[in-house]
């Protein structure tokens, strides 16, 4: 049995595509934040949305956002043949982030009662930050898969001149 293509690569070179690969979730990510920020706080100065529905709000805003930057700058490479399971996919493990980003500004609202603008933006920023954390692991675990090559038993070897085999 071959090793996985991982366990080919030196550390160094997998730590690398690593750290690629976060600053790019980081990029989008970081737009998806000012995208999110920007939208909670809007509706929350212009309507008289509850704060964790204006959340809610803000957040299907900012998914809708990354999804495109995701599918287009930072997981551009990777396999692009399941576009119906990979939204499919990537709504439901943004759908659990949605509930843990806006299940802290819950609690920090309506179970201790820190409600003020600046407590909510806190708590929003807080909810958006540990969310992450498994959007990140579930979107290139599940959503976002790296295309696989070939098994090595599957390759043949090339013929080489004047031998036969």
């Amino acid at each position: 049995m071959t090793p996985a293509p991982s366990q080919r690569q030196p550390l160094w070179e997998r730590l690398s595509l690593l750290t690629r690969e976060i600053a790019k979730f980081g990029a989008v990510g970081g737009v998806g934040l000012l995208v999110n920020l920007a939208v909670f706080n809007l509706v929350r100065h212009i309507t008289e949305i509850p704060v964790v529905r204006a959340s809610i709000l803000a957040t299907v805003v900012a998914i809708a956002c990354n999804y495109v930057g995701f599918r287009h700058f930072a997981y551009r490479d990777r396999d692009k043949s399941g576009r119906t399971k990979e939204l499919t996919l990537f709504l439901l493990f943004s759908a659990v982030g949605l509930v843990i980003e806006n299940g802290v500004l819950y609690t920090a609202t309506y179970g201790f009662g820190w409600d003020t603008p600046l407590q909510s933006n806190v708590f929003k920023f807080l909810g958006i930050g540990v969310a992450t954390l498994f959007r990140f692991w579930s979107y290139r675990t599940w959503v976002f898969r790296r295309l696989q090559p070939p098994p090595a038993a599957q390759q043949q070897p090339e013929p080489q001149p004047g031998r036969v085999t």
